[in-house]
């Protein structure tokens, strides 16, 4: 009988914890796209930088009322007339390799972002000359000229600070295998498929973490997406189609929140990137001025997303203390459109439009091919598996891209990487020197009204030559099962981990 109890007993502990293994909870997320790399130095895509929000902390974060606040930083000080910017850092936090996050590490990681080859921050920072261990806990950063922007940037990819050791050791490969100071460690990637991340037990602010292990699942077909998080093999997913809304609305084990966004979504024109801008879209602003007045920018909002999104026809929405009202959105013109392609010499110009390959945007790209061809054009689309189409804009291969912005809290972060003269996000390769002027003078100075003037004067220029035709914002909007509480939806659209539950 002993024996027996003995035996029941080791049984039941056995099952105790076998139960207790099992119980890890987990979190999937579906994903409109697949990320492209996922090194903070040289990645481009939103998604990415959803998968970053677990992985990666910055020297800065946002709030969700868009204040800027430090997060591996602890605290900081501005010198030297706005030229210095001097962090203390936090301590203790560590790598999810076990190395330690200190000052040479930031230096590190600063310097990877400014002169790594094909770096994609290079831009959002350029005006940091050097930067300096002070001592462990303390970097310095030297400013070529005053840079009101640079906090912002540093609360985003700029500002992530990577494993020395790992990047060292993977050198252009780091992106395969990322090694930060955030929540979750990477565990594995299958391409078009999944991502997964790992709760890092040593994470320095660990007691909001609650979520063991995290699966991105990239799904660019909105109805297949939300098929998935009704039947219960998704947990949440973003960028919800405005459409399924109502239906989520009247689901009872579904939630649903929405934020505006701060960024823009627009046609990214090819100028002067190799042969594909040998096109009169390409070398003629008679000709994208006439694309922009056949847009009915409020009606392809209507008919795509249900009236939900926000017409523009600026790199920041109407609400933005930075949007010029001198220059509202144009009211659809065929008549005009017409006019200047018979001015320009080509009544119907031939266009390629590339455009994502999820629903939605397929959607938006057939409108517009609609819309245009009552002025006489013939747009051609283009669908590209999203990072693909990345890589193709990088080098030219494209006349027009349809391509958003998620934004960023200062202004500077949605314009300069993108039409300033060889800046690395400028896949159309606009280049105007006066506007290279005003971008820069506004960067130098904090009033806000001293930095409208200059953006005014960039607003006149670029939205007449048009090398990026905007043409709304969005509204972030997320769809989860009632069993994960503590998401809270942020203006910059990414999913932060901290405070987020299963039940």
């Amino acid at each position: 009988m002993n024996r027996f109890k003995i035996v029941w007993v080791a049984c039941a502990l056995l099952a105790s914890s076998v139960g207790a293994a099992s119980a890890q909870s987990s979190l999937r997320i579906g994903l409109n796209e697949d990320p492209d790399v996922l090194d903070p130095t040289l990645a481009r895509t939103f998604v990415g930088r959803i998968v970053f929000a677990a992985l990666c902390d910055k020297l800065f974060d946002i709030t969700p009322d868009l204040k800027i606040v430090p997060q591996l930083a602890s605290a900081y000080k501005w010198a030297d007339d706005n030229k210095t910017l001097i962090i203390t850092l936090r301590s203790g936090v560590l790598f999810q390799d076990g190395e330690p996050m200190d000052a040479a590490a930031v230096k590190y990681s600063l310097d990877r972002h400014l002169t790594f080859p094909g770096s994609t921050r290079k831009g959002e920072i350029s005006s940091v000359q050097s930067v300096t261990v002070v001592d462990d806990h303390t970097v310095k950063l030297s400013l070529s000229q005053a840079f009101s922007p640079l906090q912002a940037a540093l609360a985003d990819r700029a500002g992530m600070i990577v494993s020395p050791k790992a990047a060292e050791a993977l050198k252009d490969k780091f992106g395969s295998h990322p090694v930060c100071a955030g929540p979750y460690s990477f565990v594995e990637r299958v391409a078009q498929d999944r991502i997964v991340v790992q709760k890092f037990d040593r994470y320095w602010d660990k007691d909001k973490i609650k979520i063991d292990k995290i699966t991105y699942q990239p799904i660019p077909d909105s109805s297949v997406k939300f098929a998935n998080l009704r039947s219960g093999s998704l947990d949440l997913i973003e960028r919800v189609a405005p459409t399924d809304v109502a239906q989520i609305k009247s689901d009872g084990n579904l939630k649903l929140a929405e934020i505006a966004e701060i960024g823009y979504q627009g046609i990214t024109i090819n100028i002067n990137n190799g042969p594909n801008a040998k096109n009169p879209l390409g070398q003629d602003e008679r000709v994208r001025q006439a694309l922009s007045l056949a847009i009915d920018r409020k009606a392809l909002v209507d008919v795509v997303f249900n009236g939900e999104y926000i017409p523009g026809n600026q790199w920041v929405p109407p609400a933005n203390p930075y949007y010029d009202h001198d220059l509202p959105v144009q009211a659809r013109d065929v008549g005009k459109a017409k006019a200047l392609l018979k001015a320009a010499g080509v009544e119907h110009p031939s266009v390629t439009l590339m455009i994502p390959n999820d629903t939605e945007q397929q959607q938006v790209g057939q409108v517009i091919q609609s819309m245009a061809a009552e002025a006489g054009f013939d747009v051609k689309l283009q669908a590209t598996e999203f990072a693909s189409a990345l890589q193709l804009a990088t080098k030219g291969g494209m006349q027009a891209f349809l391509i958003g912005w998620s934004g960023r809290v200062d202004p500077d972060g949605n314009l300069y990487s993108f039409i300033a003269c060889n800046a690395p996000l400028n896949d159309g390769h606009y280049c105007n020197a006066e506007v290279d002027k005003e971008m820069k003078a506004a960067r130098a100075v904090d009033d806000p009204a001293e930095r409208m003037k200059h953006y005014k004067a960039v607003a006149a220029i670029s939205l007449k030559e048009l090398p990026i035709i905007y043409l709304y914002h969005r509204k972030w909007i997320y769809a989860f099962n009632k069993k994960v509480t503590g998401f809270v939806p942020y203006p910059d659209g990414l999913i932060r981990p901290q405070g987020m539950a299963v039940q």
